[in-house]
């Protein structure tokens, strides 16, 4: 019997070949989201109303579009963030969930590095600067030897950590569910709690998934445990952190610097006073944006889908 299935992100279709040739080997009715840009809530109600499966970027999956789904049997995450999706719902009314596991965990954690050097060399005013027609020469600072305070330890984290090592830094890290001590000694990890990092790091990086207990783990408390020479970056959700406090602790030289890669509305609104400051860096939500991971996230994603359809 033919499976009616939705695919709504938009970096899909860039590697859209690999997912057919999955597909083709079973009956299916597709359908895409061909509108660009991530779907509404009211969208994703009436393209999910009569489908069997979703293979779902950043658009929401909450309560109201789920239970609004009639013949939905299976979700799949395109990518490994499920804070969109309504999990007890979809447990409560039988429906399978799986993430893209894995995909996007050199992407990211590249990224992630790109941002230490970004902020340590003040490198996106450099550019502007010198295209401006100023030879302004902002000093920076080394990243070897510095300590770098990962807050989630999970693959990401293990990879920014792998990376950090080969930079020369001093590594520790906060996971209150991570419990390999041989790992970590292996990879010269020194496991500590949320206020030593804040403490000593002089790069606080944060790889957490968002929930109740994480949402705005970062604000004007934790803020201001933090070294006046140190930088914050963000590449998991831009809810872990009270925006509001960070744009107070950067206006008034409480850390040096922070980056983002995601915000707690995306993209931010013009009027976002993080965006008038020197020292805060942003990219629009790019750490699983490459080539590679593309591909990675469609080709899983497809396959856990066809998995819990059939």
């Amino acid at each position: 019997m033919k499976k009616k299935i939705l695919i709504t992100p938009k970096s899909f279709f860039r590697a859209r070949n690999k997912a057919d040739e999955i597909f083709s080997q079973f009956d299916l009715d597709i359908v895409e989201n061909n509108t660009g840009k991530t779907l509404t809530k009211q969208q994703m109600i009436e393209l999910c109303s009569d489908v069997d499966g979703v293979i779902v970027g950043l658009d929401p999956m909450d309560e109201e579009v789920i239970r609004s789904a009639k013949n939905l049997k299976a979700i799949s995450k395109y990518g490994v963030g499920l804070d969109n999706i309504d999990l007890k719902v979809a447990e409560e009314l039988g429906i399978k969930v799986k993430k893209a596991e894995g995909t996007n965990t050199r992407s990211v954690a590249e990224l992630t590095i790109g941002l230490f050097f970004a902020l340590s060399r003040s490198i996106p005013k450099a550019v502007i600067d010198v295209k401006d027609g100023r030879w302004d020469r902002t000093i920076g600072t080394e990243i070897g030897a510095k300590v770098v305070g990962i807050i989630g330890f999970g693959a990401i984290g293990r990879e920014v950590a792998k990376m950090s090592s080969g930079l020369e830094m001093e590594i520790m890290a906060y996971d209150p569910y991570f419990n390999d001590i041989e790992l970590t000694r292996a990879m010269n990890v020194k496991m500590t709690n949320i206020d030593e990092i804040l403490e000593k790091a002089d790069f606080v990086t944060l790889h957490l998934p968002l929930n109740e207990e994480t949402n705005k783990i970062i604000n004007s408390k934790t803020l201001s445990k933090m070294k006046q020479t140190a930088y914050l970056v963000n590449t998991a959700r831009g809810e872990l952190v009270d925006e509001d406090a960070l744009y107070e602790a950067l206006k008034n030289g409480i850390i040096a610097g922070a980056a983002q890669d995601v915000f707690s509305q995306e993209p931010p609104d013009k009027q976002n006073k993080l965006l008038s400051l020197n020292n805060f860096i942003l990219t629009p939500h790019i750490g699983a944006y490459t080539k590679e991971a593309t591909e990675r996230m469609v080709v899983i994603s497809a396959k856990n889908l066809i998995e819990m359809l059939f």
